[in-house]
């Protein structure tokens, strides 16, 4: 299945003008009102029968079109010098209802045999966050969650607070707010305010690698999408109280 990437909208109330990336290609889609006007459509040249034509705001391809070539997927793998590297701030969206890596993991296993995975010692990942964070860097991560939890939501939630423990700040974020906040629907690392490693998923939540761009408008939407975020986003130990009260 070809997957659209939502870029932005200049719309408030859910309809269109938007802009989507089509995954793996390097076409734009563009949603609009369709021209009917028959002078405009008499001015247009070169139209083939199978093409339509839709009016949208200048505004909308001023802040949201992309201003460079799309890159090529690159393995996770070869970002990780970045989470020593980066300057000040390593922000995280996460979307999805679960991860194979997850799944996959031999904590997954202790998780659902009844282990409490909350104080296991640190890995490598949290001994780094606790030596980027000594040097007054911040890993920030929103997570979106699902009502009720979906079985990776629960077990990022016990996961989650280990690394908190090791320095990370991560909240929670229902996803029916997400929706209405606009937030975009895919899973990205944000560098500095300046640096996006967007990732590739296949259907089985499985991660196939990140495109990395430092596009202008790209990077504003991530930052618009961060600050949004951020602002409604619950912390974990409150949400984790929220949800064992509730669960």
């Amino acid at each position: 299945m070809t997957l659209l990437r939502f870029l932005g909208t200049t719309s408030d109330d859910g309809d269109c003008p938007t802009l989507y990336e089509v995954e793996g290609t390097t076409d734009i889609l563009v949603q609009g009102d369709r021209v009917t006007d028959p002078e405009h459509l008499a001015q247009l040249r070169d139209v083939k029968d199978s093409e339509t034509f839709v009016l949208v705001p200048r505004d909308l391809l001023v802040r949201f079109a992309p201003r460079t070539t799309v890159p090529e997927m690159v393995p996770f793998s070869e970002i990780a010098p970045l989470f020593s590297e980066f300057r000040h701030t390593a922000f995280r969206l996460e979307t999805r209802h679960g991860y194979a890596s997850d799944r996959n993991s031999p904590k997954w296993g202790r998780w659902k045999s009844g282990a409490d995975i909350s104080a296991e010692p640190d890995n490598a990942w949290r001994e780094n966050v606790r030596a980027q964070t000594a040097q007054g860097k911040r890993f920030e991560r929103v997570r979106l969650v699902d009502e009720p939890l979906t079985e990776g939501q629960r077990f990022l939630l016990a996961s989650g607070q280990g690394n908190v423990a090791a320095g990370e700040d991560i909240r929670n974020l229902p996803r029916s707010q997400a929706v209405r906040l606009g937030l975009p629907g895919h899973d990205f690392w944000l560098f500095d305010s300046r640096l996006i490693a967007r990732f590739v998923f296949a259907q089985d939540d499985t991660t196939l690698g990140v495109v990395l761009s430092e596009d202008p408008a790209e990077v504003a939407l991530a930052c618009q999408a961060r600050d949004a975020a951020w602002h409604h986003a619950t912390r974990t130990a409150d949400f984790a109280k929220e949800a064992t009260s509730t669960g």
